[in-house]
């Protein structure tokens, strides 16, 4: 079996996987949900008019208009948010997110010489203070 077949056989064991299949089950409910979709909408207007008001030149900008907007864009993603299918969405691909980071560490660890049947499938915890200038490297 070569690399890209096991990756293809992986994908099919991905697509058959409990996190997957609810992933997809939530993300078709978003799309279904008119209201939802109104509300994403309306989300995105009220946040690319809060972009191109942010963008003006200073002597342009209105910060009463921004702050407006930047309020109206935070109770919109409030009401997206808070949505049952988005609520439902978002705990899915969390499933789907932590799935996907266990394959991609089990990948790393494999790809840097660990043996694939034993490494973590857990990224490392990082104890980065932020300053390279010390640092041993990353992971």
């Amino acid at each position: 079996m070569t690399v890209i077949e096991a990756a293809r056989a992986l994908g099919e064991v991905v697509q058959a996987d409990e996190r997957y299949k609810e992933y997809v089950k939530c993300k078709e409910e978003n799309d279904k949900d008119e209201a939802l979709q109104k509300l994403i909408l309306e989300f995105n207007l009220v946040r690319q008019n809060l972009l191109m008001e942010s963008n003006k030149p200073e002597t342009e900008r209105d910060e009463n208009k921004i702050k407006e907007l930047n309020q109206k864009c935070n109770e919109a993603y409030e009401k997206v948010m808070t949505n049952e299918n988005m609520a439902a969405f978002t705990m899915a691909k969390q499933g789907m997110d932590k799935l996907m980071s266990e394959i991609n560490t089990i990948l790393t660890y494999s790809v840097e010489g660990e043996d694939p049947k034993t490494c973590p499938s857990e990224p490392p915890v990082s104890e980065c203070s932020g300053n390279c200038a010390s640092c041993g490297g990353c992971g």
